[in-house]
């Protein structure tokens, strides 16, 4: 994962794999809670999934203002820039 773009799209397959999510539903835009519908257990084991993809350790702090899928995408971007999310 390197672009924001390539981040999305390893984000969208996850997403479709861990919960079952139809591909057009993933959106930069989509509410992770209120449009997909992942509550509070399905976004820890989506960090979890996030932190073996990337190989950095992610505290669940760093994703507490994430709401979005752009959300996520620019926190994974930042992480891999070295930055703090």
């Amino acid at each position: 994962m390197q672009n924001r773009d390539e981040i999305f799209a390893s984000l969208r397959d996850t997403l479709v794999e861990l919960f079952e999510l139809e591909p057009e539903r993933i959106t930069l835009d989509a509410n992770l809670y209120e449009d997909l519908e992942i509550d509070s257990i399905d976004a820890v084991d989506l960090i979890d999934h996030i932190k073996r993809q990337i190989g950095k350790k992610i505290a669940a702090e760093e994703f507490k203002s994430v709401r979005t899928v752009g959300d996520v995408v620019t926190a994974v971007e930042r992480l891999l820039q070295g930055e703090d999310a």
